[in-house]
């Protein structure tokens, strides 16, 4: 058990980092490697994309095209550990607060402020006095090691969403709902079939000030509205 004074860090630690940095470069490399020996292969293959340039790393003497298919394949490699490491989270607990980092964002909410902390499928959840989201913050960090942090500090915890069953599949036009509310759930719809992440969320946090929750299932919405929500239209 932590001391009740000392902040709990939970992260992806240096398994993480060995991974990003080492591993999949690793895996990159290893398959530019192939794709080079297998270069004349791939060219002769009629379905095959871009057979123009299979074709120019064939014509090129053996050791430049492996050495040049791995170098490439370690430059992707790379570039994918760079994006996972700015991506990376990371959660402190302490007795009165939790800080979850993000990459260069950091935000702060109080123990005070809060009702519940619960994971949901990747999502960490912190909810208001009200029930409303404080945030919903994606990661693969362990749901064990985040319950074992928040309960070591005194937060309440809880195992499942305590208001899973109050959501409702959204449809357009669905009554229920506070005036404005459906414009922005469509607006959200549309973002979401298009996998345009960044519009999704702001949308979620434009509801949030309507008092109303939203819970994605894929590409589906379901939503429900906190006690503090807008009258419906």
């Amino acid at each position: 058990m932590t001391a009740y004074g000392t902040p709990t860090v939970v992260s992806g630690g240096a398994t993480e980092l060995l991974v990003l940095w080492g591993g999949i470069p690793l895996v990159g490399g290893a398959a530019g490697g192939l794709l080079a020996a297998g270069s004349g292969w791939v060219a002769g293959l009629p379905w095959a994309p871009m057979q123009g340039l299979f074709r120019l790393v064939d014509g090129l003497p053996d050791g430049y095209a492996l050495t040049g298919g791995v170098g490439a394949g370690v430059l992707v490699g790379l570039v994918i550990a760079a994006i996972g490491h700015a991506e990376r989270v990371r959660v402190t607990v302490s007795g009165h607060q939790a800080r979850l980092r993000r990459g260069s964002t950091e935000r702060e909410f109080g123990r005070r402020d809060t009702g519940a902390v619960f994971v949901d499928g990747k999502d960490l959840v912190l909810l208001g006095t009200d029930d409303g989201e404080l945030v919903r913050q994606r990661g693969d960090l362990p749901a064990e090691r985040l319950a074992d942090a928040f309960r070591a500090h005194g937060w309440p915890w809880v195992d499942t969403d305590p208001h899973r069953t109050a959501y409702r599949r959204w449809v357009p036009d669905l009554p229920g709902l506070p005036a404005g509310a459906d414009a922005l759930m469509r607006a959200r719809q549309e973002a979401l079939e298009h996998d345009r992440g960044d519009e999704a969320r702001e949308l979620r946090t434009e509801l949030a000030r309507y008092g109303v929750v939203v819970r994605d299932d894929g590409k589906r919405q379901h939503f429900r509205l906190t006690r503090s929500a807008t009258p419906p239209a």
